[in-house]
């Protein structure tokens, strides 16, 4: 055997085991994803010495909930760690009526990824054009949804009361135990008990505060690294995927960005896949716009995950804040998609920006610091002076 073929097997027993190492630490990362829940909400609740209330006071009001939601999901640029970060708090006190506007506001903050990654074509016209309006009909989608829902919300609490009925369905009477899902609890109790315990070198309610902290840098570490390992396990595969089942129909179109996004547990890599496919022309808004509304359903997997890891008083709460999170977003397909005179809207609203943008670069510059920044910075400023 030569020195090179000697070389060559263990690198090729290295790629073989590549794949199934990568796959063991994406159900690590998940697992410390639930664990990271646990700790927040008990940090929540040692904290804040059960009045949770009084820490949200400025976001009672809902539409500054929708601010806060919205605003912090865009710096985050992650509506998974946003969202799984909420039903933490509700497991650890916070109403879910407050939760629910910060959950839609998630929505609409997490639309700027796909967005920046549009201004990649800004030196030609026409791509520009084209993937500017593939990034912003989500935006256009999500503010939609929430001009709608969130009015339905305060008058009649539609999408509460609904996830109320469901969540206790999947709850048995009584114990609130969660129903063939208990396992989930079990295996993660003994970690989130260590890392509860470890903090107790401090005076309360300073553990408390350093399990916020923890729990928060867990979910961002877990989030961010499961997303590289996918986007490594996946995206080859998805965008082979996608060109074979994206041009099959709206239906199929939904399907696939469903399933993708709760693959890769992040809707802004499944939508942002797509701007560079429309910027090329090899997708048109016929085909990108039902995906993109696929990738926004399969997104609440995450926020469904972090909701197991909650127990006890507070484990009805929790999954009812998660479910909130699917029926609005799945509903909003069904209302706006399924409306034949309400499906045009979003695109009618993502072709017009981007054709304005695209004659005037400074548009999309405005649009992104005036929707996602300034405008709700604006109105939370004047909210918290009255």
């Amino acid at each position: 055997m030569s020195s090179d073929q000697a070389t060559a097997l263990p690198l090729a027993r290295e790629a073989s085991y590549k794949p199934f190492l990568n796959w063991v630490s994406v159900l690590a990362l998940i697992y410390l994803l639930i664990v990271a829940v646990s700790v927040i909400g008990s940090g929540f609740k040692v904290a804040l010495g059960g009045q949770s209330n009084a820490l949200f006071t400025f976001a009672t009001n809902p539409f500054l909930g929708l601010i806060v939601g919205t605003v912090a999901t865009a710096l985050i640029q992650s509506s998974s760690t946003t969202t799984s970060i909420v039903v933490g708090l509700v497991a650890g006190g916070l109403p879910v009526v407050t939760a629910v506007p910060i959950i839609m506001g998630a929505n609409i903050g997490t639309s700027i990824t796909n967005t920046l990654v549009s201004a990649g074509y800004v030196a030609d016209k026409e791509e520009f054009r084209r993937a500017f309006s593939a990034a912003t009909v989500l935006d256009m989608f999500n503010i939609i949804a929430a001009a709608i829902f969130l009015p339905l919300e305060i008058l009649f609490h539609p999408l509460e009361r609904l996830s109320l009925a469901l969540g206790s369905l999947l709850l048995e009477e009584g114990s609130l135990s969660m129903k063939g899902l208990n396992f989930v609890s079990i295996a993660t109790a003994p970690t989130a008990k260590l890392i509860i315990h470890s903090t107790h070198i401090l005076p309360t309610p300073f553990n408390g505060i350093l399990q916020i902290v923890l729990g928060i840098a867990l979910i961002f570490f877990s989030i961010y690294f499961v997303s590289k390992l996918l986007k490594q396990l996946l995206v080859g595969k998805t965008k082979d995927i996608l060109h074979t089942a994206i041009g099959r129909g709206p239906l199929m179109g939904i399907f696939s960005g469903t399933v993708m996004t709760m693959l890769v547990q992040s809707s802004s890599t499944t939508t942002s896949l797509m701007v560079p496919l429309a910027g090329s022309g090899v997708f048109g808004m016929a085909e990108i716009y039902p995906f993109t509304l696929g990738a926004n359903i399969g997104t609440c997997v995450t926020a469904l995950l972090a909701a197991t890891a909650v127990t006890g008083a507070t484990a009805l709460p929790a999954l009812e804040i998660a479910i909130v999170h699917f029926l609005f977003n799945f509903i909003g397909v069904i209302l706006i998609f399924g409306i034949p005179f309400m499906r045009g809207l979003p695109v009618l609203g993502a072709e017009s920006l981007a054709a304005a943008a695209s004659e005037h670069k400074a548009v999309a510059l405005i649009y992104v610091a005036g929707v996602f920044f300034v405008i709700p910075a604006v109105c939370l400023g004047i909210s918290l002076l009255f």
